[in-house]
């Protein structure tokens, strides 16, 4: 039986990986915002653009962000351009594809939205401090997935930062040297032009590396918060039959258990020292596999 438009399109959200959740709702609402864009545009009522800018997007004012509280999430998923959604997804989709192979799918929302939240904070307190924006303050807005988007890049170029990614006519890059990039030119580009968004890639760049370096500390806020969001998609899943099956196998103990952890540990280890020598296209086929079961 043939499913609807509507049913696949309610399937790919709910059952799809993570990072196509992500990807997916951030086309999603380009689409509808620039539908109705043009809906009024055909219509002559012009403004529509500003209008939803201001109801969606995250302001320096901190006065309308309180009457706005909504604002901190929208914003971070809100694109007008073309070419911003473009480059926001692309990276969004390899730095994704990184981490949730080597730090999990179940912390990727997590930190999509504190790296989204540390932007939109970072903007605000930076519009707020310093003198040069004392005249925009009252009206500036920032809107757009990359502080989300730089927060997961950066947290996977901190947990593998020498993990080499190929790129079209560089050749192969050490994560970590992608991160600086991205980081430096955010910084020097703060006097040209949108002063609001490069600091809002800031504040989630930071978050990013905080989070790498409590993850590497065995501390790990995204996982408790990613917990609850996956709880919460779960409503929206239809339940499920599930057979149980009895097979005949040892029962073990706690000591032969741990043991067992430790050394799964051990290889996974290994596996990680590998790619930090000779890359993710070095590990065998049995080495993938075994990794990507751990991230998961």
């Amino acid at each position: 039986m043939q499913q609807s438009v509507y049913q696949e399109i309610k399937n790919f959200f709910i059952n799809g990986s993570v990072l196509a959740r992500l990807i997916g709702i951030n086309i999603l609402i380009f689409l509808v915002i620039n539908l109705v864009r043009v809906f009024f545009f055909l219509w002559n009522m012009d403004g529509v653009g500003s209008i939803l800018s201001e109801w969606l997007g995250i302001s320096s004012n901190v006065h309308v962000v309180l009457h706005r509280p909504w604002t901190l999430i929208t914003y971070m998923f809100l694109h007008f351009e073309l070419l911003h959604i473009l480059f926001n997804m692309i990276v969004l989709y390899v730095g994704g594809r990184l981490f949730s192979d080597f730090i999990g799918q179940d912390r990727l929302t997590a930190t999509y939205l504190l790296g989204g939240l540390w932007g939109a904070v970072f903007y605000i307190v930076s519009f707020n401090v310093f003198p040069v924006f004392e005249e925009r303050v009252a009206f500036s807005l920032a809107i757009g997935a990359s502080a989300s988007v730089l927060a997961i890049f950066v947290a996977i170029a901190v947990y593998m930062p020498n993990y080499q990614l190929p790129l079209l006519l560089l050749g192969r890059i050490r994560l970590k040297y992608i991160a600086i990039f991205f980081v430096v030119l955010d910084l020097i580009s703060i006097d040209k032009g949108n002063p609001g968004g490069h600091l809002a890639h800031l504040g989630g760049a930071l978050w990013g590396f905080i989070y790498a370096t409590l993850l590497k500390k065995g501390k790990d806020p995204a996982l408790v918060m990613g917990f609850y969001l996956e709880k919460f998609l779960r409503i929206f899943k239809k339940k499920q039959r599930f057979r149980v099956e009895y097979t005949r196998g040892r029962p073990i103990d706690d000591d032969e258990y741990n043991k067992q952890r430790v050394e799964k540990q051990k290889q996974i280890d290994l596996i990680l020292d590998k790619i930090s020598k000779n890359g993710y296209d070095s590990l065998t086929r049995e080495e993938k596999e075994l990794l990507f079961k751990a991230g998961k």
